[in-house]
């Protein structure tokens, strides 16, 4: 019997990709606020598990901003039909009480997603977030952010570099 798409994608694919990250990580996050101007290095500790069977993978992370305690959550996946990596990314700073949505696709190490947030106190328009995940090595891996304010380059925002803890 043939296997089904999920299951070729969890064996050599997109699926697998995700999932090899899976495992306890700790590592630094940088903050910028400004283009080229570091507002804050804070230790960083997270768990990565899958979820619904390896369809997903959840990202959990701790961490601190000016010295105040920061959480958050990521679920990544890979959408088959639709050939694309997606998230839905929530913390207790950068996106207050809203649910970021992204999607992209992968890239050489990882993968490029992008969403947008915003907030109707500071006009219409949305700021985009593009947030890349590279797999440095089965032991190491980097998620970088970008902030793209409407009309201008996009600048780092954030660049967390984990070390797997454990398997």
């Amino acid at each position: 019997m043939a296997k089904s798409k999920f299951e070729q994608s969890l064996e050599d694919g997109a699926h697998y990709r995700i999932n090899s990250i899976v495992g306890d990580w700790k590592g630094t996050t940088k903050t910028w606020f400004e283009n080229d101007v570091l507002v804050d290095e804070a230790p960083t500790e997270a768990e990565i598990k899958p979820i619904l069977g390896s369809r997903f993978i959840s990202y959990d992370y701790k961490s601190s901003l000016e010295g105040k305690p920061l959480t958050g959550k990521m679920i990544i996946g890979f959408d088959i039909p639709y050939q694309k990596f997606t998230f839905s990314w929530i913390d207790s700073f950068h996106m207050g009480t809203q649910i970021m949505q992204a999607s992209g696709a992968a890239t050489e190490k990882g993968l490029s997603i992008l969403g947008s947030y915003g907030n109707p106190e500071y006009g219409d328009q949305l700021f985009g977030w593009r947030t890349d995940l590279e797999i440095i090595s089965g032991d190491e891996i980097v998620f970088t952010a970008y902030n793209i304010m409407p009309g201008e380059e996009e600048t780092k925002a954030i660049e967390t570099i984990l070390k797997r803890v454990n398997f």
